[in-house]
């Protein structure tokens, strides 16, 4: 991936630019970067009074399910373990926060919560019987799909 330019070439660029002793291809040109580069940083300059890199913001639209809405859905959960994403994003609606069901489903995995339901009684340990009547000596073989 692609690495920003240090903070001191930037510095460079932009104090040769004000000295004005040439125009901005020909030092985009001497410094070994694009010429659209050199217009990106002039222009920010001229926007923010800084000649460094301004700090990155965050990118995207902001989470509707914040801090407090992580804390109501564990909450939810640990009243109601078995709730479904669907129901999940249904109560959130009734407290203002409009989702889908994906996203209820992202914000859960980010918390470390796992919604896959496990059976609600385990695997029997009974072997089946043969067709003779008998027990099977062999260990159980995993169910396979009958074949057409």
């Amino acid at each position: 991936m692609a690495q920003p330019y240090s903070d001191d070439s930037r510095c460079k660029f932009l104090e040769a630019y004000e000295a004005g002793s040439s125009s901005l291809r020909k030092l985009s040109r001497q410094f070994g970067v694009s010429w659209g580069y050199g217009k990106k940083v002039v222009a920010q300059q001229k926007r923010t009074g800084q000649k460094e890199r301004p700090v990155q913001l965050r990118h995207g639209p902001v989470s509707r399910i914040g801090p407090a809405m992580r804390k109501l859905l564990r909450d939810w959960l640990r009243q109601q373990p078995d709730s479904t994403e669907v129901e999940l994003r249904d109560r959130l609606e009734t407290v203002g926060v409009s989702v889908c069901k994906s996203r209820v489903g992202q914000v859960l995995r980010e918390m470390g919560l796992r919604r896959k339901k496990n059976r609600s009684t385990p695997r029997s340990a009974t072997q089946k019987s043969t067709v003779a009547g008998e027990k099977s000596s062999s260990p159980p073989s995993p169910r396979s799909r009958p074949k057409s």
